[in-house]
Formats: structure tokens, C-alpha cells, sequence
């Protein structure tokens, strides 16, 4: 069947969110040694510097479905769009260093509520059929963003700006960011929410024209899930109905980072540093560890539809386990280093093939539309938090033993194998709709 043209372009468009995450989150690591130097920034106001965003990201995504059950999926969308260009401008012409806090902080405004605005748009307007690879974009898109991130930084060092080039390098990303903004001004608005808003005739032509060949009788779905037999349009999450959606889409937030995936990332140069690498080494191996993670998201996103999420899953709890415990028994032996690489690569191919792909799919299908802003806030939320508590924690851990972090998350792995073989269904093929009656949920 053929692929609609409509419907890839507003995908790409509401994915172009995920890549200012990305690049948004990255940008940053080119400016540390200006901003240290200009700001005369100790360890502790660094941290806070570079934590300001991650503060941003988890009110972002707490708060994230408020506005996209007010205004719209894609109105809200604009709205992040907005706080991603006030954060790249913010920070490129920031007068001091709360001016500059203040940029990035609204900057992780727009990545939290991006995180749920992004996937929940794609998810509502996708076929089933293409749901999982159009969703998939938004995770390939954050990933791109950062490679794109370290790109930009690299091309800016080269071009002689002296004093300001860290105000160049923070002020790129506001050009994507206008972008994003305008683009959002030529896709529809989600079908599921203008159904849910009793806009029925809109919602049919949305769902007509990104191609659904029986648009009229998935609008009668879509109108009957939201009907208010089945609950009011705008009901409380957290009620015994939904409890099975909640502990899908805060377990699969909480193994997402109990992997030490954003752990592994934002310390990785301090991981090889430990273990006995170079500098220069380490920003080489820091490079195939990039590459990988989007290769991998690539060769996820080409089988999600077909090999399904679940089972996704699992294979990437057996990988990620095996690889974590290699690079474990590496720092308690002291011995065979040249092997790291290959275990943190084997790693970030695992995670991305899984973990990594399917999160941002499954949280945006696991809730009926009446609650999917709230279900989404709630798993986006989920996933920052245990970030930023990880990401926290990692330095400590680590520093006493360097094994030891990675015994833990491996075990996390293996858990995590054993809950999602149990608990978690396939999604993969089923409307929202379909999805929502297999949950039982009425």
C-alpha cells in the first residue's frame, strides 16, 4: 500500500521536535570551557549551569499534556517550538549567568513537553501499520539531533569567532527552531483530539486526507473511545481503570534508565578516562559509541512494525544485560580495557535496537485518547526524573567502584526481561482504539 505524502509530512514536521531535543541537550558540551572562564563557574554553579535544562525537562514533561488537552497537539507544539527558539537566542546573547540559567531552563520547558507533545501527535495521526516507525522518527530525530549537535559545535570551532564562538555555538540551534515553528503552521491537527473536542467533521477530514481508506469508520472508533459512556473527555488519570496503561508506562520509563543509558552517554569520556584511555582515544571511541546508537535506531525503526515491540524488548534485555556485565567485569578484573569499547558499543546498539526506539512508541499507545496527554506527561516525567536521579547518583557510585553501577544496571535488565515477558502486551498492528479495548479498558 502506498505511503501518503501528507501523513509523512507531518510526521517529519512533529518529529522535528525530537531533533531539537537532541541537539538542544548536546549543544552544550562545546561551551563548558567558555562558560567556566566568562562566568568564573566553580564545579558546582557548572553543574547547576549544564543541570538548568534537565530541571526545565522535567516540568516540561509533567506539565507537557496540559496545554496539549487545551490547545490542541499541535498548537502546543508551536508552543515548544517557541521556547526552543527564547532558549537558543537566550542563551547566544544572555547578558550574565541567570540570564543564561534562565535560557536553558526554558530550554528544557520545551524538550519535556516536546517529549510528549511529539510522539502523542505522530501516534494519533499514524495508520497502525506505520505507527511504530513513524513514531520511531521522533527517537532517530533525538538521536541525529545530538550527532548534529557535536557537528555544529565542530564547524563553529573552526570559523575563528574567538571570545564569542560559545555564543555562536549555542545560538545555532535557534535557526532549526524557527524552522520547526513555521512548519508547524502546514500540518493538521490530530484527529483524535478535534474527535475528542466533538469537532467530528475535521477529524474526518484529517483522517482523509493522510489517507486512512476507511476514515469513516475509524472516526465511528475514535468517537465511540471518547464517548461519554466510556468516561468523560477530560477524566482523571489515576483511577482503577487505568491502572494497568500507568504501570506500563512508568516501568517501561523506570527500565529505561535503570539500563544506565543516559548514565553511560553523559559520563562516557569519564568511563574511558577510569578505565585507563587517553583523551584524544576517548573522543574517538566516544564517536563509534554516536554511530551506533543511530545506526541501530535506524535498524530498529525498519522492524518495530514487523517484529513488534515486545519482543523488541526482550531481545534488548538479554543484550544489554550480557553487555552491561561485560564492561562490569572489566573494571573489577582491571584487566582486558581494549574490550571495553566494544562492550559499551554492544551496549548502545541493544539499547537503541530497543529501549531506545520503542519508549516514545509504547507510551504513546498504552492510553485511551481521553487520557493520552496525562498517561504520556506521566511516563515523560517518569523517564526525567529517574534521569536526572541516576545521572546524579552515577558519579558516586562509580567513583568508589567502577563496576559497580554496571552490576546494578545489568540486574535492572534482567528484571526488566522477566516483567515485559510476563506483564507487558504487543501493540504492534492494533489501532489506539483496538489497543484500547485489549486493555480492557471501557
Amino acid at each position: 500500500m502506498r505511503i501518503n505524502g501528507y501523513l509523512v509530512k507531518s510526521s517529519v514536521v512533529a518529529a522535528l521536535g525530537g531533533l531539537l531535543f537532541g541537539f538542544d541537550t548536546a549543544v552544550i558540551s562545546g561551551a563548558t570551557g567558555a562558560l567556566k572562564t566568562i562566568y568564573a563557574l566553580t564545579p558546582t554553579t557548572l553543574g547547576l549551569t549544564v543541570a538548568a535544562a534537565l530541571y526545565g525537562t522535567i516540568i516540561g514533561a509533567m506539565f507537557g499534556g496540559v496545554p496539549g488537552d487545551r490547545y490542541g497537539r499541535r498548537g502546543s507544539l508551536r508552543i515548544t517550538a517557541v521556547l526552543y527558539l527564547i532558549s537558543a537566542l537566550g542563551c547566544a546573547f544572555a547578558f550574565n549567568w541567570y540570564a543564561f540559567v534562565l535560557a536553558r531552563f526554558i530550554g528544557g520547558l520545551g524538550i519535556g513537553a516536546s517529549s510528549v507533545l511529539g510522539p502523542m501527535y505522530i501516534a494519533e495521526i499514524a495508520p497502525p501499520r506505520l505507527r511504530g516507525r513513524l513514531v520511531g522518527f521522533f527517537q532517530f530525530n533525538i538521536v541525529f539531533g545530538i550527532l548534529l549537535a557535536y557537528f555544529s559545535n565542530y564547524v563553529v570551532g573552526t570559523m575563528g569567532f574567538g571570545d564569542v564562538e560559545w555564543r555562536w555555538k549555542l545560538g545555532v540551534p535557534a535557526l532549526p527552531a524557527a524552522l520547526f515553528l513555521v512548519m508547524l503552521f502546514a500540518i493538521p491537527e490530530s484527529p483524535r483530539w478535534l474527535a475528542k473536542r466533538g469537532r467530528m467533521r475535521e477529524a474526518e477530514d484529517v483522517l482523509r486526507s493522510t489517507g486512512d481508506p476507511d476514515y469513516q469508520k475509524d472516526l465511528a472508533e475514535i468517537a465511540e473511545s471518547v464517548d461519554a459512556r466510556h468516561g468523560d473527555a477530560n477524566e482523571p488519570l489515576f483511577q482503577r481503570k487505568y491502572r494497568f496503561p500507568i504501570f506500563l508506562a512508568v516501568s517501561i520509563a523506570m527500565f529505561n534508565q535503570f539500563s544506565g543509558i543516559n548514565a553511560v552517554l553523559y559520563y562516557l569520556n569519564d568511563i574511558f578516562a577510569q578505565a585507563g584511555f587517553t583523551k584524544v582515544s576517548g573522543d574517538l571511541q566516544a564517536v563509534a559509541v554516536g554511530a551506533t546508537n543511530l545506526l541501530f535506531t535506524m535498524v530498529a525503526m525498519s522492524v518495530i512494525d514487523k517484529i513488534g515491540r515486545r519482543t523488541l524488548l526482550l531481545i534488548g534485555s538479554v543484550g544489554t544485560a550480557l553487555a552491561l556485565a561485560g564492561v562490569a567485569a572489566i573494571f573489577f578484573a582491571g584487566t582486558h580495557q581494549d574490550l571495553l569499547v566494544w562492550c559499551l558499543v554492544a551496549f548502545i546498539a541493544f539499547f537503541a535496537f530497543s529501549q531506545g526506539a520503542v519508549i516514545w512508541v509504547y507510551l504513546s499507545e498504552v492510553f485511551p485518547t481521553r487520557v493520552r496527554a496525562k498517561g504520556q506527561s506521566l511516563g515523560s516525567f517518569t523517564h526525567w526524573i529517574m534521569n536526572a536521579l541516576i545521572s546524579g547518583i552515577f558519579p558516586v557510585l562509580a567513583g568508589s567502584s567502577g563496576g559497580a553501577p554496571f552490576v546494578f544496571f545489568a540486574v535492572m535488565m534482567v528484571f526488566q526481561f522477566f516483567v515485559v515477558l510476563a506483564t507487558y502486551p504487543e501493540t504492534k498492528g492494533y489501532s489506539l482504539e483496538e489497543m484500547q479495548r485489549k486493555l480492557g479498558i471501557e
